[in-house]
């Protein structure tokens, strides 16, 4: 976790994500990237005759300004101990800006506020944080109120016992390691496709021992719906955050099926932490 990115639209949950970014980046000697995305809308030309898109460079010099002023004051508001933050303005569509800017500067995690989605708004287009769990090539980590790196001591980690999962334990392995953390490793059984419950008992400790799993206990869970189940239990041990693999479904297979990962984000009030496995 040496390079963290900070999607920032200066809104309160942006500003605790760039604190908690600071402070990860403070204890494992990293540096924190925050991008400011500015989506504008292109401006016609004034002509009878139809014209293309006009790009306004005028007021995007502006915007940039105004992203500048508001990075300083919230830097002055909320002082790290790093020696430098960096800051980026960039403009377009923000999923594919962040992404982008994801692959070109190799980063490593994600930290991002958000405020969910729900309704319409979820079925349809999603928070922006939604989207970027869904097409990030990294970790994201997503916070609705303010936390610190030392209350982060119990995860839950919804999961089924699949030894395929390589690159996803690592980074939940390295995750651990870096919060001193207790891991609950929870499987939810639910009614639709019930297994018994010694079967997943005995599948479930085969895959805490082919991992190696250490500091963790091992859960087994009935219910109706994978995602409340999920947050419900979570609430129960009063654990501090969830973090589970997304498998990055897009287009018309997210719509049709969707991603309970994506759900946890939009809905749990804890801060969730996602890998997308199309990406492991």
């Amino acid at each position: 976790m040496k390079k963290i990115l900070v999607p920032c639209d200066f809104s309160g949950t942006a500003t605790q994500a760039f604190e908690l970014a600071a402070e990860i980046a403070t204890m494992s000697k990293g540096e924190v990237l925050v991008l400011h995305t500015i989506e504008y809308a292109p401006a016609y030309e004034t002509t009878f005759v139809a014209q293309p898109y006009v790009f306004n460079a005028s007021a995007m010099e502006d915007l940039e300004k105004e992203a500048r002023k508001s990075f300083e004051a919230m830097i002055h508001a909320h002082p790290t101990d790093l020696p430098n933050v960096g800051f980026f303005t960039d403009h377009g569509p923000i999923t594919e800006t962040i992404t982008q800017f994801i692959d070109d500067n190799e980063i490593d995690l994600v930290v991002m506020g958000t405020h969910g989605a729900s309704g319409l708004k979820e079925m349809f287009v999603g928070s922006n944080t939604e989207r970027i769990v869904r097409f990030s090539h990294v970790p994201v980590l997503a916070i609705k109120t303010p936390i610190t790196v030392s209350s982060l001591r119990n995860i839950v980690v919804p999961t089924v016992p699949d030894l395929h999962q390589h690159d996803f334990v690592s980074k939940i392995k390295t995750l651990q390691r870096f919060l001193d953390a207790r891991l609950h490793i929870l499987y939810v059984n639910t009614a639709i496709d019930l297994q018994p419950d010694h079967d997943v008992r005995s599948a479930l400790e085969e895959y805490a021992r082919y991992y190696e799993f250490e500091n963790y206990t091992l859960n087994i869970v009935i219910g109706t719906d994978r995602q409340n189940t999920i947050m419900e239990f979570t609430q129960d041990i009063k654990a501090d955050m969830i973090a589970m693999a997304t498998h990055g479904r897009k287009g018309l297979a997210h719509f049709f099926s969707g991603s309970i990962a994506e759900d946890v984000v939009n809905h749990a009030d804890c801060p969730t932490w996602t890998y997308a496995l199309s990406h492991s």
